[in-house]
């Protein structure tokens, strides 16, 4: 089997995971990462492990040995270097949010269905064994009647941790929502095979002014005591939803980083007229089962329990616990299957987030802007899908 080259851009937090996740293939090969200088990114290189280093992007694009690029860039650079890459041919693996913007997301969609190249969102938490088994359960279930659930973070509890997810001009108008909603809003819609149609927003910033050090934290950093200078924050730092998806079902959800004690605390439920179905990613490896006559019950991570895509997910046997990194690295393994079998639309994995997720996701988060923005009114979701 030919072996595919990789090249990586934007060595930050996740970065690592990303590496991780392509030495676990076992077929791909880490050629270079790229950073924002020649010092930079030599330095992550030796400390992720990897023999080439460029200080531009654009140089690790032409590379002639890499095939597929993992973008995992601070979202202001996700256009350019998205862009670039599929100008070149190259498949693309994007962190979230895909973009800025819905107008800025949808440019990106495009291209990428022109370039016909794979085209990929970390929408990490659908590459969970127990997320595709939430998923296989509610369609047979049916008749859904309520959707809720959370995405609570304290990474940013401290005010002297300031990262460039609270800078507009380098995260967005966003910052909690554009960061973890999204993940959450994805995994709604996924599980429940529902589109959001619309929403109302309250956000606000819980911690107005951040004292910055200088330079940007990667996310989960702890502070340091050097001088520090105070910058005023306006992105959301918590947020609360009301949903009403597409064929009248309600829901809500709510969104928070400066909540001290919830680590990475995402929690999805979904109510059908036969059972209530709910998953905890700090709980992951199991799936809470409620029932209206009989009791409750947990159904364990096992491949004697589970089917379908969950099947093909777990790897272990029951009782040895699967986690985040191995979920992620489905996800990548996807999506590499997805690049060996030349990208063709009828070949992507079914559980797969690609360009179109991507946008759809910024379209989300941007209707709850507009909501907020409005005085918390009910605001239409614009979404235009793919021809």
């Amino acid at each position: 089997m030919k072996r595919l080259g990789m090249g990586l851009i934007g060595p930050g937090f996740v970065a690592a995971h990303h590496l991780d996740c392509v030495r676990r293939l076992g077929d791909v090969d880490i050629v270079a990462i790229a950073g924002s200088s020649d010092a930079s990114a030599e330095r992550k290189a030796k400390e992720y492990k990897v023999d080439r280093a460029y200080g531009d992007y654009k140089a690790l694009i032409a590379d002639p040995d890499i095939h597929v690029i993992h973008n995992t860039t601070p979202n202001y650079l996700h256009l350019p270097v998205v862009m670039a890459a599929l100008a070149a041919g190259k498949h693309v693996i994007s962190d979230k949010p895909l973009a800025m913007t819905p107008a800025e997301a949808r440019t990106m969609r495009d291209a990428a269905i022109a370039a016909k190249v794979a085209h990929v969102v970390t929408f990490n938490y659908r590459g969970n064994p127990m997320v595709q088994q939430a998923r296989q359960m509610t369609a047979e279930a049916g008749g859904i009647s309520f959707v809720r659930g959370f995405y609570l973070q304290d990474w940013m509890t401290d005010p002297n941790v300031y990262s460039w997810r609270s800078d507009p001009a380098k995260g967005g108008a966003t910052s909690a929502l554009g960061d973890i909603g999204s993940h959450w809003c994805d995994l709604a819609e996924h599980v429940s095979g529902l589109r959001i149609k619309s929403v109302l927003a309250d956000l606000t910033t819980v911690i107005p002014t951040r004292y910055s050090a200088g330079a940007s934290a990667e996310a989960f950093a702890k502070g340091t005591s050097a001088n520090r200078t105070a910058v005023t924050v306006t992105s959301e730092d918590l947020a609360t939803v009301l949903l009403r998806f597409e064929d009248g079902t309600r829901g809500t959800f709510s969104v928070g980083q400066v909540l001290p004690g919830h680590k990475n605390d995402v929690e999805l439920e979904v109510n059908t007229a036969k059972l209530s179905i709910k998953w905890r990613q700090e709980e992951q490896n199991h799936l809470w089962l409620g029932h209206h006559d009989q009791a409750n019950a947990i159904l364990m991570k096992d491949p004697g329990l589970v089917s379908g895509e969950a099947l093909r997910y777990t790897h272990l046997p029951g009782g040895h616990q699967e986690a985040w990194a191995d979920a992620f690295t489905n996800l990548i393994r996807d999506a590499y299957t997805w690049v060996r079998a030349g990208a063709a639309p009828e070949a992507k994995p079914t559980p797969l987030p690609t360009f179109e997720d991507g946008y759809r996701s910024t379209c989300l988060v941007d209707a709850m802007l507009r909501s907020n923005a409005a005085g918390n009114t009910w605001q239409t979701v614009d979404h235009t899908p793919a021809h």
